[in-house]
């Protein structure tokens, strides 16, 4: 059963991919392997895309020392020779030269930072008790109707009272302020879904949770047999579009034209 399993990996891991996806969300966790008599903490990346009708698919599972851009650019070529030729928007967490790999490969593609991550990060910096307040501040900046409304939102925050006790928090949006312009271009609807990373965030809580009862793992192929059974189970759960997709969809085709319907 076990080597079925791989086999079924194997096939997954080549099929032929769409020609362009709308949205695809490049995510990565990690998970504990035995590796070369140590236990290493090790990541492992997912590509989540939402195709033109708004049904989701992974499009692969790869397992990596640490999570770097040379690999990305490993991974965005990879799905290329598979058939994939058009990605409309990338959205990413904020590592070094991951909007570069990607643009790398598919020149077109917009990449635009998880919002999520980014308050995540920002949050970092930021103790327990102040939290439940920090958030519906930074609220203000990715909220703003316009690229220029956010960035003076940002810099009113950095002013303030939140952004002069943790300077940090406004110095990590400047750093990764170029890839959360392009979320201020789209309307309501596209924004929505963008910004939400329900379908990733749930993801990813399977994944974590299937990874926490088995502690570590005794090799590479054996998470990745694992991981693969927790992705399918999820998959079936994908019966139908999200609702946010619905007006997601229209704006899609006004902005990408051709592109999407490729």
């Amino acid at each position: 059963m076990t080597d079925t399993v791989l086999e079924a990996v194997g096939e997954w891991q080549n099929r032929p991919l769409e020609l362009c996806y709308p949205l695809v969300f490049f995510d990565a966790i990690r998970v504990k392997i035995r590796d070369e008599g140590f236990v290493r903490n090790k990541a492992v990346y997912v590509a989540l895309a939402v195709l033109a009708d708004g049904s989701k698919e992974i499009l692969g599972l790869w397992i990596e020392q640490t999570e770097g851009a040379k690999f990305w650019l490993r991974v965005m070529n990879e799905l290329k020779n598979r058939g994939c030729q058009d990605i409309l928007i990338a959205v990413v967490d904020g590592l070094k030269g991951f909007p570069e790999a990607i643009t790398a490969v598919f020149p077109q593609t917009i990449v635009q930072t998880c919002i999520v991550h980014l308050i995540r990060h920002s949050l970092e910096f930021v103790s327990y008790k102040d939290r439940r307040t920090v958030v519906p501040a930074l609220r203000a900046i990715y909220r703003a109707r316009d690229a220029e409304a956010g960035l003076k939102a940002l810099e009113a925050f950095e002013e303030g009272y939140w952004g002069q006790k943790y300077p940090a928090i406004a110095q990590s949006w400047r750093r990764n302020w170029e890839h959360v312009v392009p979320f201020f271009a789209f309307p309501e609807g596209v924004r929505r879904i963008i910004y939400t990373t329900n379908a990733i965030e749930a993801l990813n809580s399977k994944l974590r949770r299937a990874v926490r009862s088995r502690g570590h793992f005794p090799g590479d192929e054996a998470a990745m047999k694992l991981l693969y059974l927790v992705l399918n189970n999820a998959a079936e759960q994908w019966k139908r579009a999200p609702r946010e997709w619905v007006e997601a969809k229209t704006q899609f085709a006004v902005i990408f034209g051709e592109r999407f319907f490729n």
